[in-house]
């Protein structure tokens, strides 16, 4: 992993969190890059887009999940895909926040 900017959360924090909980949060970042995004404002949409991957990351690391692994690591992919590349899943930013919004629904129940 390179430099942690979570690092209170990697510490440990983060992997107390349920998958749910950890992907809502990856929402949440997602959905402000969106929302940045649409506003013109690319700066304050990488450092949210940096904030996604490097929560994406943590989840990617955390060991309960290793058997998802190659999900949550297609997830990071679409990401990426989504927004810095041609969009050959041919997700949008708003697809991406409403498929992370859906864990953040689940972590509340």
């Amino acid at each position: 992993m390179s430099s942690v900017i979570h690092t209170n959360l990697a510490e440990g924090k983060w992997f107390t969190l349920s998958l749910s909980e950890q992907l809502g949060n990856v929402g949440s970042e997602v959905g402000r890059a969106a929302n940045w995004q649409k506003k013109g404002q690319s700066e304050m949409e990488t450092k949210a887009l940096d904030r996604a991957f490097d929560l994406l990351d943590l989840t990617i690391a955390d060991a309960r999940w290793q058997t998802g692994r190659k999900e949550l690591c297609r997830a990071r992919e679409v990401l990426a895909d989504t927004f810095f590349g041609d969009r050959q899943y041919g997700d949008t930013p708003e697809k991406l926040e409403k498929y992370f919004f859906e864990f953040a629904l689940a972590a509340r129940k």
